[in-house]
């Protein structure tokens, strides 16, 4: 078995946020799946398939559980296809969360990056303790920013977007999964993604950390694609009443992991549509 890892949202290997891709994948069961993913240990690895339904079928696997859809698994799968077998013809791809439009961009200097379609989002209101989850992540009650609220959010999976006041707290930050359930009560098995509106490259405009379910098998996720797409609509309702807003959001300096995320958002016909892209970097091959 080879499993192939690609890091996605960053052009440089050993950067990013690392993924497992299974080509051909067809032949294995869930268990197999759930057991390859384990194994190589990566906040996720990704599995490409056949589908009647779309161009390609993939299903997302952390060493705990299996995703509904996975942002940084879904760059690498289709820069995968592309790098090892020249397939640029993927446009759509069937996952739990639905049937996605995807596709390969090339940029000014000839340099590919992929785009994907998220679902439609959905938000639910965080009313469990406010002080507990400050302190499940390792902050304080007042590190919180007040003007904007707590919110579970979702564009393919939940995560807790939790607005802090600056950079400064994120480097303070010593997440204990472990309490994440009974805190996160609405949604147990939801992961936590602290932001700000401030950040350390320029070209940025979002600054986060995501910490996963401890169903997960991990601890933190370098570089959320997903979660990434769900500030991008948080952002239209809850901060901004344009209708359209693009940006960049930069994730996992504090554990020497930098990636960024482009995060587009548009209202279709009164409906919001959210769509991230990144760049992908080969790695290695993994023989199990």
């Amino acid at each position: 078995m080879k499993v192939y890892r690609y890091d996605s949202f960053t052009k440089v290997a050993n950067k990013g946020n690392p993924a497992g891709v299974v080509f051909d994948a067809h032949s294995l069961s869930t268990l197999e799946m759930q057991e390859i993913a384990m194994k190589v240990g990566f906040n996720e690895t990704a599995f490409i398939l056949d589908s009647d339904k779309a161009d390609i079928r993939i299903r997302y696997f952390t060493p705990g559980h299996e995703m509904n859809l996975c942002g940084h698994g879904t760059i690498a799968s289709l820069f995968a296809l592309y790098d090892q077998r020249g397939n640029s013809n993927i446009r759509t791809i069937e996952t739990k969360a639905g049937i996605l439009s995807v596709s390969l961009i090339e940029d000014d200097h000839k340099e590919i990056k992929i785009r994907m379609e998220q679902s439609s989002p959905k938000f639910m209101e965080f009313e469990g303790d406010k002080t507990a989850l400050a302190q499940s992540i390792g902050i304080s009650n007042t590190d919180i920013n007040e003007e904007l609220p707590i919110m579970y959010g979702n564009t393919g999976t939940w995560t807790l977007l939790v607005p802090v006041n600056g950079l400064e707290v994120f480097s303070r930050m010593e997440p204990e999964n472990w309490k994440f359930p009974e805190v996160l009560s609405e949604i147990p098995k939801c992961s936590v993604h602290p932001f700000c509106l401030e950040a350390y490259d320029e070209d940025c405009m979002v600054h986060a950390r995501h910490f996963s379910s401890p169903f997960s098998g991990t601890v933190e996720d370098t570089v959320t694609g997903t979660a990434s797409g769900v500030i991008g609509a948080y952002y239209t309702k809850y901060i901004s009443n344009a209708s359209s807003i693009s940006f960049i959001v930069e994730q996992g300096n504090e554990v020497k992991s930098e990636g960024k995320v482009y995060v587009e958002v548009q209202d279709e016909n009164g409906e919001c549509k959210v769509c991230i892209s990144g760049y992908c970097a080969y790695n290695k091959v993994i023989e199990l």
